[in-house]
């Protein structure tokens, strides 16, 4: 009785599957490199990224900055406004004062505040100017502006003639 031999067991067919099975050193170089590649890519990109989360982050916290000065401001009387000791000219805002629970944010970030008579309507408007700066993770410095005017007899007139001073 002849019995087949089985095929890939013995001689050249078993060499054979033995070469394919594996990979040569300019292919897993080449891999290597791909790789390398594919993972400084990566790192950039998302180094990049962080760069971008801080700047909006910085600019979202600038913002509301600049909307909580102004939300003060808007709450003080004319007097208080036109104040020359106070308020009129530049002052830098502490704002360890305005955000007491946060002392990171306010060493972070400066606010000036500018205050100046409106020269077409002396004495019954106001230029305000405020301006918040800080320096990001690695270094930029950024500033956003906020300008507004208040007005004597303005929107919020009736809260101090009918509430009183």
């Amino acid at each position: 009785m002849l019995t087949a031999p089985i095929p890939g067991t013995t001689g050249p067919a078993r060499l054979r599957r033995a070469r394919e099975a594996g990979m040569t050193i300019a292919e897993v170089i080449m891999a290597s490199c791909v790789m390398a590649f594919a993972i400084t890519t990566s790192i950039t990109v998302m180094q990049s990224g962080f760069t971008t989360i801080d700047t909006a982050r910085g600019n979202t916290l600038a913002s509301q900055i600049l909307q909580s000065e102004i939300e003060r401001i808007r709450l003080m009387s004319w007097a208080k406004v036109t104040d020359p000791d106070l308020m009129m000219g530049e002052h830098k805002v502490d704002l360890k004062e305005v955000f007491s629970t946060n002392s990171e944010l306010a060493g972070k970030f400066s606010l000036v505040r500018t205050v100046k008579d409106d020269s077409t309507r002396s004495g019954e408007a106001v230029d305000i100017y405020l301006q918040v700066q800080w320096q990001s993770y690695d270094g930029r410095r950024h500033q956003r502006s906020f300008q507004t005017k208040y007005v004597k007899n303005g929107l919020y007139d009736y809260y101090y003639s009918l509430a009183g001073p």
